[in-house]
């Protein structure tokens, strides 16, 4: 067996409804989990606690598609109030077997160099260096479980590969223990110790040497997870990093080594009602499930867009139709980090190709006020904060739950309120609850509002405000 997985099972956990003190809370999270062989979160970096992240297709984002370019344009994301940018493999691209012209950036043909179609390796330490001055952090995209077919360990280390009588393979996808058809990469052996140091080293290689922030980590679940627990202190031994799991299905990432995960089913709940696929108080089903599934202190990316969704299923139009926006706001104000895709801050309204030069059209930056203003709310309000640093939403019940989503989230003396119609016809119903009655300011149109416990509220199709003391 070529890879082996711990166990997944959690216990109950007990639902934290608001952070009065962040450190208090993920004392008390610790002491209710009944699984106390890994009772402790990973480590996170302070500035985790209220941060947003941006995705870069450095390729497509300019039409250079080179590190300078993404450079010129940090202090513009700054201001938009991003804090950690995530760049896609910044690695060569393997040619054997490639797809496209281009072939794909997750196809790596060397861990420790960069795509010399991007730039140098001076251009990108210059980015992470004006990265950080601006108080901005930098994530790599890391494949650790496959390779392309021309990665330098294929001829240096073919032992560290997966074998099928006798030949390399394509992945192998753990739950089925068949290969998959990702044919321009093939899969590594993480029964090797010696391949697993490997991999340990280069990912240190980029946090040593060019002071970057983490990792997003492609496909984590198709790596054992006794890898991920024993990569995590190896890597915080030269800082505490950032690590994001692209993965929803092993709850047990949260305790061996990952901050956050993807939000994949909130993902699709959102496509799911806004195609009228399903109701809106179907989401409540799934954040039961969720708090159920991971442990207190768990937090997702949660997104509309990401370059998988753009570049094969479809635009924010595509997928959200009339109601993007609301759908922006209830991601960038729900439990979670908000993810901005590069372009939607210009209403990129095409699927970007992924093996091909695609360059997003910017125009005016038409919806950049749009996240800024979400994005800075996030910053300044402490209920938004992730995980237990912030206010676990309370859903206030209306006569209308199957069209409309009402919640608010609090923490100390910080409260945001938001209302969503998720439908398209216009939706008039009455605020249920207690807890939140006060004078607010919506933060789209900076208007004062009195809200009063049972208050009647109408809201055209597809339309939201977000209250904020």
């Amino acid at each position: 067996m070529k890879k082996s997985y711990l166990a997944v099972f959690f216990s109950l956990f007990i639902l934290v409804t608001a952070c009065r003190d962040p450190k208090k809370n993920q004392d008390d999270a610790q002491t209710s989990v009944s699984d106390t062989t890994a009772a402790t979160p990973p480590p996170a970096p302070e500035w985790a606690g209220n941060a947003t992240i941006y995705e870069v297709n450095i390729r497509q984002f300019s039409p250079e598609g080179t590190f300078k370019a993404v450079e010129d344009q940090l202090p513009r994301l700054k201001e938009m109030g991003v804090d950690i940018v995530w760049l896609m493999p910044i690695y060569p691209i393997s040619q054997k077997n490639k797809k496209g012209t281009l072939g794909s950036p997750y196809a790596v043909a060397n861990y420790t160099a960069v795509n010399p179609d991007y730039g140098t390796m001076a251009d990108f330490k210059s980015l992470v260096n004006r990265a950080h001055a601006l108080g901005l952090h930098v994530i790599l995209d890391w494949v650790a479980n496959h390779t392309g077919w021309d990665h330098v360990w294929v001829n240096e280390h073919p032992d560290w590969y997966t074998k099928i009588n006798g030949a390399m393979t394509t992945p192998v996808d753990p739950k089925t223990g068949k290969p998959t058809d990702w044919s321009d990469v093939a899969d590594l052996n993480y029964d090797n110790p010696e391949m697993r140091e490997g991999m340990i080293k280069a990912m240190q290689f980029w946090v040593r040497d060019y002071g970057v922030d983490g990792y997003r980590c492609d496909v984590a679940g198709f790596v054992p997870n006794d890898f991920w627990a024993e990569v995590r202190p190896q890597l915080d031994k030269i800082k505490t990093v950032f690590m994001l799991s692209e993965w929803e299905d092993e709850p047990d990432q949260f305790k061996s080594c990952f901050n956050m995960n993807y939000g994949w089913s909130m993902h699709n709940m959102m496509k799911a009602v806004a195609k009228g696929a399903a109701s809106a108080d179907k989401i409540d089903s799934l954040r039961a499930a969720n708090k159920n599934r991971f442990p207190a202190w768990y937090y997702q990316m949660l997104f509309t867009q990401n370059h998988d969704e753009n570049s094969n299923n479809g635009t924010l139009q595509e997928s959200f139709g009339p109601g993007a926006e609301a759908f922006v706001v209830l991601s960038s104000t729900l439990e979670g980090m908000p993810l901005v895709y590069n372009g939607m801050e210009s209403n990129l309204n095409k699927r970007l190709r992924f093996f091909e030069k695609d360059t997003i059209t910017w125009g005016n930056y038409a919806k950049s006020d749009f996240y800024e203003t979400l994005l800075t709310l996030k910053h300044r309000n402490r209920a938004l904060w992730n995980g237990l640093a912030g206010g676990r939403a309370v859903k206030l019940p209306t006569n209308h739950d199957d069209k409309v989503y009402v919640f608010y989230r609090q923490s100390e003396n910080d409260r945001v309120i938001v209302l969503i119609n998720l439908s398209p016809e216009t939706q008039s119903f009455t605020m249920g609850g207690t807890g939140y009655a006060g004078t607010y300011t919506e933060v789209f149109s900076h208007e004062s509002v009195d809200v009063k416990h049972g208050m009647n509220v109408t809201l055209t199709p597809w339309s939201y405000r977000v209250l904020t003391n």
